[in-house]
């Protein structure tokens, strides 16, 4: 078994405390990803897992074991880093052996982990080569090729694919979700992009300041995030948001006043609110229409964006804190200085209260 558990654990370094009691569970075989800005806790998270940092309190269990004050290199954890930590002067073979010679393993065990590593890899061509005549993304194989030697029950990713550029951190992404299906293992990756996050996790738990906010697959937490937080941070471009005041309520419905007077409908049960509570409404940008026929917000056009396989068009509009982004088909024409007009599905809309937090939407949205 290789499941990991946590149970209230904090963390502090003096008198500051960056982690504030997190619970959480990660199943045997799971792919789990912390996501967050910088700053939040996910890198010490994974580090108190692997035995980098102390536990001030709480428990940690891996395997049914509590490990809070076992060694990291009995825990059955193998980390990669954002820095890929080759030893220069080394073959990328003996970089990938050099754990299990300070463990004492033989060289015939040696070579036979190293080579199931670089077939998995796909990197069998590369064994004799030091690390200066590689890639980024060879390196970086080359550091996940030395946990992989190891066999541990848990892999630990600590951003490890930052330092590669847009397209290399695609493949990359791509290989890391070909590596958990091969080998089936527990694996929890560190990540401040929730691209990333999206694309490799089973499951993600996005933290905030120390603090767990949600957990949950990508897709539930890009349908039903649980707070403003979560909302504008799943997602890419990120969800609006327009501030206003409820005029109607409704188990099946709100009705929103917006600075500039207009009245919008959202399909969420509504009827712990108040009328004449403060809200925030918010729509992702792929879920505007470009329709005059009701449930609209007009703002002036300030920025287009001609990304080829869609536009995205900046609105001005008051009550929203930022520029409003609206993805368009790719054909769409628009032209800065224009007041644009566009539709707010109301099963698509969101929204929340005062607290940030959010009302349910009805069914079927």
């Amino acid at each position: 078994m290789s499941d990991v558990v946590l149970r209230g654990i904090r963390k502090s370094f003096g008198d500051i405390e960056t982690l504030h009691g997190i619970d959480l569970d990660i199943k045997d075989g799971e792919f789990v990803v912390f996501v967050g800005p910088s700053g939040c806790g996910k890198s010490t998270l994974l580090r108190t897992i692997a035995g980098l940092e102390d536990i001030t309190s709480g428990d940690l269990h891996i395997g049914g074991e509590r490990c809070n004050d076992t060694p990291p290199a009995k825990r059955g954890v193998a980390m990669v880093f954002q820095s890929y930590a080759l030893y220069p002067h080394m073959t990328v073979a003996e970089n990938m052996a050099f754990g299990l010679k300070l463990a004492g393993v033989s060289k015939e065990e040696m070579k036979q982990a190293v080579d199931r590593a670089a077939r998995i890899l796909q990197i069998e061509h590369l064994l004799e080569r030091k690390p200066k005549a590689l890639s980024g993304g060879q390196r970086q194989r080359v550091a996940i090729g030395r946990a992989i030697v190891r066999k541990p029950n848990v892999f630990l990713f600590d951003e490890p694919l930052s330092n590669l550029d847009a397209a290399l951190r695609v493949q990359m992404r791509i290989e890391i979700t070909k590596l958990h299906r091969e080998l089936n293992t527990t694996m929890v990756y560190v990540t401040h992009d929730q691209v990333e996050a999206m694309t490799l996790a089973d499951r993600i738990v996005v933290l905030n300041a120390g603090n767990v906010e949600q957990v949950g697959s990508p897709l539930e937490l890009y349908h039903h995030p649980r707070n403003l937080f979560v909302a504008g941070f799943i997602g890419s471009p990120k969800m609006n948001f327009v501030e206003g005041k409820l005029a109607a309520i409704g188990a099946n419905h709100a009705t929103v006043q917006l600075a500039d007077g207009s009245m919008v409908t959202a399909a969420v049960d509504a009827s712990a609110g108040q009328v004449g509570g403060k809200v925030t409404l918010g729509i992702r940008p792929e879920h505007f229409e470009f329709s005059a026929s009701g449930n609209t917000i007009s703002g002036q056009l300030i920025a287009v964006e001609h990304l080829g396989e869609a536009t995205i068009c900046y609105l001005q509009v008051p009550g929203a804190s930022e520029h409003l982004v609206v993805r368009a088909d790719a054909e769409h024409e628009a032209k800065p200085g224009e007041t644009l007009s566009v539709r707010l599905p109301e099963t698509r809309c969101y929204l929340f209260n005062e607290a940030g937090l959010a009302f349910q939407r009805v069914k079927n949205s």
